[in-house]
């Protein structure tokens, strides 16, 4: 019982958990960048403007964020640069695509919003590429 209630991981390490998030989250947002790339010339005209963007632009930095940069957080390389791009997408999608809607239709980009903030704060975790190049 001491083992479950216990605030430390049983056996297991707190890098694999973040191994686990940093994953996940890429593996799902690289497939949201993937389909924006695959259906760019219908999707830039009805993208969202954001701060005096054109729709054209404001995609290409959604798609920078979220296929480039969710490569290198899966791998674990400049985690915590790459991260800071995908969270602004995230912070435009809920307040300005969704209204402000967090828990609505805007609730998927505040999922990732509070993932990105987590890895932003933890950091990518020993198995990453960083661990192995920054030490």
């Amino acid at each position: 019982m001491k083992k479950i209630l216990s605030i430390t991981p049983a056996g297991i390490p707190v890098d694999l958990g973040i191994l686990v998030l940093r994953v996940g989250a890429s593996i799902f947002m690289i497939h949201h960048g993937y389909m924006k790339i695959q259906h760019f010339p219908e999707m830039q005209e009805k993208f969202i403007s954001f701060l005096g963007f054109s729709g054209s632009i404001s995609l290409c930095l959604a798609i920078f964020a979220e296929f480039f940069c969710s490569i290198l957080l899966l791998v674990g390389l400049l985690s915590r640069l790459a991260v800071m791009p995908l969270l602004v997408t995230m912070a435009v999608a809920v307040l300005v695509a969704h209204d402000g809607d967090f828990l609505g239709k805007g609730e998927p980009a505040t999922v990732f919003l509070v993932i990105y903030t987590t890895l932003l704060l933890a950091g990518p975790g020993r198995f990453s590429i960083d661990k192995a190049l920054f030490k």
